[in-house]
C-alpha cells in the first residue's frame, strides 16, 4: 500500500492505493462530511483480491490541501474525481461512495457513465432528502457561528455525528481523528467552507438523470441512520435502473467502520455483475 499527492486543479489530493493492478475495473472508495480515507480503513483488506483499490481524501479533507479559492460543491469533487482518474490511468472503475461521496459518485456516472463500470452508494445523499435538520440549523446561523472559538463548533459537531454510530467507543476514536483538521482558527473557516457547500442542488440535478445509468449498482443503507432517512435510499433504488437495496438492520450512518464484512460481501457480488 502507497500513498502520494497529484495536483489536480492547482490543489494536491492524496490518495493511496492497495491491491493489484489488472485487467478488472479498479474500485475507487469516495467518502463523505466530514470524515477521510480513514473511513474505508476497515473494508479495503476485505474487497476482492486481484482489484486496485484506490482511495482518496476530497479536497479540504484528511491530507489534501485547503480549498484556498476552489469550490467544495458536489460538482466539483466530482470533476476533480474524473480528474484525477485521468492522472492514474484509469479509464473506467467501480465507484463506491459514502455519505457526500455517493453525491459525487452520482454526480460522475451522469457526466461520464462510460467511466463507471457499477456503482455503490453507502448511506447516500440523495435527491432533496438531506442534508439533516442538524446541518440546515448550523448553516442558517453561520453568520454568526463562523465567529465563535473552533472548539466549540467541534464539540457542537462531535456530539451530533457520534449519533451516526452504533459503538460509541469507535464514534470518540474516530471523530476525534476526523475533525483534527478543524481544531484551529483556519480549520474553524475551513469547516464553515464545507457545511456551507451541503446543498442538494446538485444531487436534485443528478437524481433527474439517474434514469440513464447504465452501471449495475447496489445501495445500502442503514435501517436507523439518524442523518439520511431510508426513503431517500428507496428513491435512489427507483432511479437507477435495476439497483439493488441493502437495508442493515441495527445498523445506522457509518457503515464502512462498522459493517465492514457485510459491505465487502455486497461489493464482491455487485463487481460479480
Amino acid at each position: 500500500m502507497r500513498g502520494e499527492f497529484l495536483d489536480v486543479g492547482g490543489a494536491r489530493l492524496y490518495y493511496y492505493a492497495a491491491g493489484t493492478r489488472g485487467g478488472d475495473e479498479p474500485l475507487v472508495l469516495i467518502h463523505g462530511f466530514p470524515t477521510s480515507s480513514h473511513l474505508w480503513q476497515d473494508l479495503v483488506p476485505l474487497l476482492p483480491a486481484g482489484r486496485r483499490v484506490v482511495v482518496l481524501d476530497l479536497l479540504g479533507y484528511g491530507r489534501s490541501d485547503p480549498p484556498g479559492d476552489l469550490t467544495l460543491d458536489i460538482k466539483a469533487h466530482a470533476d476533480r474525481l474524473l480528474v484525477l482518474l485521468d492522472l492514474l490511468g484509469i479509464n473506467r472503475a467501480c465507484l463506491i461512495g459514502h455519505d457526500v461521496g455517493g453525491g459525487v459518485a452520482q454526480a460522475v456516472a451522469v457526466k461520464a457513465p462510460h467511466r463507471v463500470s457499477h456503482l455503490c452508494l453507502i448511506s447516500s445523499v440523495g435527491f432533496d432528502e438531506w442534508p439533516s435538520r442538524e446541518v440546515k440549523m448550523a448553516r442558517a446561523t453561520l453568520p454568526l457561528t463562523r465567529h465563535l472559538p473552533a472548539t466549540w463548533l467541534l464539540s457542537v459537531l462531535k456530539t451530533d455525528l457520534a449519533r451516526g454510530y452504533v459503538d460509541q467507543d469507535l464514534a470518540t476514536r474516530s471523530i476525534d481523528r476526523y475533525i483534527r483538521n478543524f481544531a484551529t482558527p483556519a480549520g474553524r473557516d475551513l469547516l464553515v467552507a464545507h457545511l456551507e457547500a451541503l446543498d442538494c442542488r446538485d444531487t436534485m440535478e443528478a437524481g433527474a438523470r439517474l434514469g440513464t445509468v447504465p452501471a449495475p449498482t447496489a445501495i445500502i443503507h442503514g435501517a436507523h441512520d439518524p442523518f439520511l432517512p431510508l426513503s431517500s435510499a428507496k428513491r435512489l433504488q427507483q432511479a437507477i435502473r435495476g439497483a439493488t437495496l441493502d437495508v442493515l438492520d441495527a445498523s445506522r450512518h457509518f457503515l464502512p467502520e462498522e459493517s465492514p464484512k457485510r459491505l465487502a460481501e455486497i461489493i464482491t457480488a455487485l463487481i460479480e455483475k
